[in-house]
């Protein structure tokens, strides 16, 4: 069985008569990337403040690496290094001194702090620039130096709360690499939060669709189509030629369609201009491939769609809608 990294149960939080979270399940495995995404003001970082243990829990619980954050917050934090949207330093510090105060203030050896505070900076590209002062780095070196502040005390899991905002398209490639590769280097658990469609696709290994409070769905992407499209699942869409040097005339497209119709699970047929689309609760494309051959036609081409995060985001955000 896989360890648990994070595991919360029925977790709710209200704030008068608003329900924040909604009673929320959710586990994350350990050196899981795991995406919580949703739109501003849909709670995800209320659900942050309860994991870290920095708000109170209505109902439900939450364990981090095993620890209750309710009972025990200063175990969890020090399992758990979080990246706020926002990094604050100290502008008059270096790069480096502002390390090795986090480090002085987690307990850790003057000598041991300043063998992992190069060798992090080193990771995090900010080598060349460790005895600057903060106040002349940019914002992508800020976030580099945030996620080298959670780094420098070795934890178990990190939570990066909408870490790439202000920053720049390359910053913000370069900023998710750094992420990947310190996980799958480390052995490290993430919980990335974020309203990008596109930098959680890119990143995560799982992700929640969470919109008010609620998780409306969690998988992997393949998996989340396929639970929000069951009624049709695969597209397939294909183009045909009729073959000019047979002998034998090809069946009659009507015909066709309606052997196409007949195949197992087959929800829809269209024709459209020289080809066609079929909508099926199961991948059909050998069965359609080889009717279209014994038809007497050519097949051009056949491709499947993929549904991106973003269909499956919207669909989901426009079905709460209309709750």
């Amino acid at each position: 069985m896989a360890e648990k990294s994070i595991d919360i149960k029925g977790l709710t939080k209200k704030y008068g008569e608003h329900i924040a979270v909604d009673n929320l399940n959710l586990t994350i495995e350990k050196g899981e990337i795991f995406g919580l995404l949703g739109p501003n003001g849909a709670g995800k970082s209320t659900t942050i403040l309860m994991i870290l243990g920095l708000t109170e829990v209505d109902s439900g619980s939450v364990k981090v690496c095993g620890i209750d954050s309710s009972r025990y917050p200063l175990e969890v934090k020090r399992k758990v290094g979080y990246l706020p949207e926002d990094v604050g330093f100290y502008n008059d510090y270096t790069g480096l001194q502002n390390l090795m105060y986090v480090a002085r203030l987690n307990d850790i050896p003057e000598e041991e702090a300043k063998k992992a505070a190069l060798e992090i900076l080193q990771e995090v590209g900010l080598e060349d620039v460790k005895d600057n002062k903060v106040s002349s780095y940019s914002r992508g070196m800020r976030q580099r130096l945030g996620l080298a502040d959670v780094l420098i005390k070795n934890p178990e899991v990190i939570i990066l709360d909408e870490p790439t905002l202000g920053l720049d398209p390359e910053g913000v490639k370069k900023f998710l690499q750094l992420i990947v590769r310190l996980s799958r280097k480390k052995g490290i658990t993430v919980l990335f939060s974020s309203h990008h469609l596109h930098q959680i696709q890119q990143v995560c290994d799982r992700v929640g669709i969470f919109v008010k409070g609620k998780m409306l769905a969690e998988g992997k992407i393949s998996s989340l189509a396929q639970q929000l499209f069951s009624k049709n699942a695969f597209t397939l869409e294909g183009g045909i030629a009729t073959l000019t040097e047979d002998v034998e005339p090809p069946l009659p497209l009507k015909e066709m369609v309606q052997k196409m119709k007949a195949i197992p699970e087959v929800a829809h047929v269209e024709l459209v201009d020289n080809g066609f689309v079929v909508e099926s609760h199961r991948d059909v494309s050998a069965y359609l491939s080889r009717l279209i051959v014994k038809s007497g036609y050519g097949l051009n081409f056949l491709s499947k769609r993929e549904y991106g995060l973003d269909d499956i985001y919207y669909q989901y955000f426009q079905e709460d809608k209309n709750r």
